[in-house]
């Protein structure tokens, strides 16, 4: 006899409470995925992912992962901020009333401290985050045998994957604010700097980049959780084309670069523009560099351009000034576009090799 839709999720919901992963609510979380299903004729609910990203974002607000990430993150502002307090106190006493100070403390890095920028940092360890929400989101379902049971409740297999996406940008959201409130907080009541709407802005925006930026990562991890049966072997994988493109990704694009474009001996002035021009073109294939030109033109007011001046052209180039936070973002623009261009690549590809998958029980 062949057993109805709804005996089919009750069976699951009744094995889910047997199994340790009641412990973790998982009897409750098919229970909400039963009561979305509708009779044995009717369609299959649409808003099957904001049940598993509920879920989802929930487990990552309670695991271990966040509160460790949190700490290195807050230890690593922490850092920023005192090596550059003294020097943003110089700055606000000899240019007290000029637009940019409140942003200074972002993107400032003391002359005398070997350690960067908050910015920087953000940009350094900011990837550990989309690392860490995403390198087991799949294989680890596999790894506890639940993803067939997952897969088996009324609600269509896409939301699986675009729940756990929508929980871990929630979830890196919600420690990049915390940071950027902490940051804020410290500047206001320990410099005395109010921001203004222009700071608030670009601030703002600067968070946004941010997000995107993590989030390719998560979708990078994703996809090797995908792909990848084991989620050590998926962690590994994301941390290894990360350390890549953070410490040797200048010395790639160089090489590249003088393979293409190679300079002589005695070089020309235009060779060695095309050698420059190739290696910067290169080089912004890497996420990294796309983050930092934009996080340059949001943070720091005073920047125009990120691209090869040449000497001839300073006589003849815009004289220095504050852009106005529209100018900085019409100059940032492309750097973000850019951006979600490769987290959509990467989420896609992760995607498509998801639906295709077989899932077994």
């Amino acid at each position: 006899m062949a057993v109805q839709p709804d005996e089919a999720v009750e069976a699951a919901a009744t094995d889910a409470s047997d199994t340790p992963d009641a412990s973790r609510g998982a009897g409750g979380f098919l229970g909400r995925l039963r009561d979305r299903a509708g009779g044995p004729g009717e369609r299959l609910p649409s808003g099957g992912w904001r049940v598993i990203a509920d879920k989802e974002f929930g487990d990552h607000v309670l695991s271990i992962r966040l509160f460790i990430l949190i700490a290195i993150l807050g230890l690593a502002a922490v850092a920023a901020i005192y090596s550059t307090t003294t020097f943003v106190r110089t700055n606000a006493q000899q240019a007290t009333g000029s637009a940019g100070l409140f942003v200074l403390l972002f993107s400032a890095q003391s002359p005398s401290s070997q350690i960067p920028s908050f910015a920087t940092l953000v940009g350094l360890l900011g990837p550990l985050l989309g690392i860490a929400f995403g390198f087991d989101a799949i294989n680890g379902e596999r790894a506890e045998r639940t993803l067939p049971r997952l897969v088996s409740q009324p609600i269509h297999r896409d939301d699986v994957i675009n729940g756990k996406f929508v929980a871990g940008i929630a979830a890196i959201g919600l420690v990049l604010a915390a940071i950027t409130v902490l940051v804020s907080g410290f500047a206001f009541f320990e410099l005395g700097i109010v921001p203004s709407p222009d700071d608030v802005a670009r601030v703002a925006a600067w968070v946004v980049v941010t997000i995107i930026y993590v989030g390719f990562w998560l979708a990078f991890a994703m996809l090797c959780s995908v792909v990848l049966r084991r989620a050590a072997t998926s962690a590994l994988a994301a941390i290894s084309v990360w350390l890549v493109l953070t410490l040797f990704a200048s010395l790639l694009t160089g090489i590249a670069a003088d393979a293409l474009s190679p300079v002589p001996a005695n070089p020309t002035l235009d060779q060695q523009v095309a050698n420059a021009q190739l290696q910067l073109d290169l080089s912004r294939i890497s996420p990294g560099e796309l983050y930092g030109e934009a996080t340059a033109y949001l943070l720091d007011p005073s920047v125009q351009t990120v691209g090869i001046i040449l000497p001839s052209q300073q006589s003849s180039a815009a004289l220095p000034s504050i852009l106005p936070v529209e100018q900085s973002l019409l100059l940032g623009w492309p750097q973000g576009v850019a951006l979600v261009a490769l987290t959509v690549l990467c989420f896609g590809l992760g995607y498509v090799a998801f639906m295709r998958q077989e899932v077994r029980a």
